[in-house]
């Protein structure tokens, strides 16, 4: 059996209730169980439980969290009694949405009452998919006629679609999907990049990768729509040319775990397998590693900017060069890089900067 679960969320008048019926015909026809998590604010806000009738906005969102993370369980206990074989749970917005609507000192005694802490609450999803308020790049199609609940200007919604970006910037598989077509356009892109993800029909990824210089490591830090994640990337022996590693990935002291399988397509495109892994099963699988490479220590900046979602990698041992690396939908796509950032050349196709050739060979400055 195999259980995903994938968040949709986005900015005010963003399609998110359209896209729900698209992915419902789509993979239902493709063999999905389709099971959906309503929006957790609407169901508290139409029962009279809101941040203006609580004693707070922190006792309420409080128990906006609470209720979402026992729905989403509950979702998928029913989901592991299941036979469908593919089964598919769509949360309409995820337990990191409030983030946007709280202070970072509400946020953070929030965690404290549930026990968690904001990579597990964020990484407990497989997948993202954010779509772009229309407030931002088709203002034409911005309403608040299709939602009684809706009451945000243009203006208000556009500021609120970035605050919600940045609650789920540094997650691993967040995608953006912006204004840049039409309606039908962007909900077919919708469909195309949760497909992309799922692995229908192959699990493809396409990947372009630069060498930049060593960038301002402060600026970035203090961008809101940017997350600094530390990763240790261990390679494990393998009887063919299929790269197999595991990788710890956080912050401060929290962490998750990946099993990742990869094979070469084209210098772009690659068939990429991922599952993910207790913290027991990462230990176990350590035991199984390729003594002829070193772990990888590696400081991610997650940068959420010009509908691209970036991957800054920062390795300790260079001092004045980083990689950073995007995904694209199509081979064809132009890439527009963030401000801020100097590119030296792409290397995308130079075996010298994948991570597989700096486990097995020593990292060294290009230019001493």
């Amino acid at each position: 059996m195999s259980i995903r679960k994938i968040v949709i969320t986005g900015g005010p008048c963003a399609g998110k209730t359209t896209a729900m019926s698209w992915i419902q015909n789509e993979f239902t026809r493709r063999g999905y169980r389709v099971l959906f998590v309503p929006e957790t604010a609407t169901e508290l806000i139409s029962g009279g439980v809101a941040p203006w009738t609580c004693g707070s906005n922190l006792d309420y969102q409080k128990c906006q969290v609470r209720l979402q993370l026992e729905k989403e369980a509950i979702f998928e206990q029913a989901a592991r009694t299941m036979s469908d074989p593919k089964i598919l749970i769509v949360c309409d917005r995820g337990a990191l949405d409030n983030k946007a609507y709280m202070t970072d000192a509400e946020f953070a005694e929030v965690m404290e009452s549930l026990g968690t802490n904001e990579v597990t609450l964020r990484d407990t999803y497989d997948a993202v998919f954010h779509l772009t308020t229309a407030a931002i790049g088709a203002l034409d199609a911005y309403t608040l006629s299709n939602n009684a609940a809706r009451t945000e200007t243009p203006e208000q919604a556009a500021a609120l679609d970035g605050k919600l970006l940045a609650s789920w910037t540094g997650h691993p598989h967040l995608r953006i999907i912006d204004n840049s077509t039409d309606f039908q356009g962007k909900l077919e892109r919708v469909i195309a990049e949760i497909l992309s993800f799922l692995g229908e029909p192959e699990p493809y990824e396409i990947e372009r990768k630069y060498l930049i210089e060593y960038p301002d490591l402060e600026w970035l830090s203090s961008l809101p729509n940017c997350q600094k994640v530390d990763i240790i990337q261990t390679y494990l022996r393998s009887p063919d040319e299929t790269q197999i590693r595991i990788r710890q990935r956080g912050s401060d002291g929290d962490y998750i775990y990946f099993r990742s399988e990869k094979r070469r397509v084209t210098d772009m495109r690659r068939i990429e397998i991922e599952q993910r892994l207790s913290k027991e099963e990462y230990l176990r699988q350590l035991m199984d590693a390729d003594t002829t490479a070193r772990p990888i220590r590696k400081t991610r900046y997650c940068l959420a900017q010009n509908n691209f979602y970036y991957e800054i990698d920062v390795y300790p041992e260079w001092k004045h060069q980083a990689i950073l690396e995007l995904e694209l939908r199509s081979e064809k796509d132009e890439v527009v890089f963030p401000e801020g950032i100097r590119v030296i050349r792409e290397v995308t196709g130079d075996s010298r900067y994948k991570n597989y050739s700096l486990a097995h060979h020593m990292l060294e400055e290009e230019s001493r």
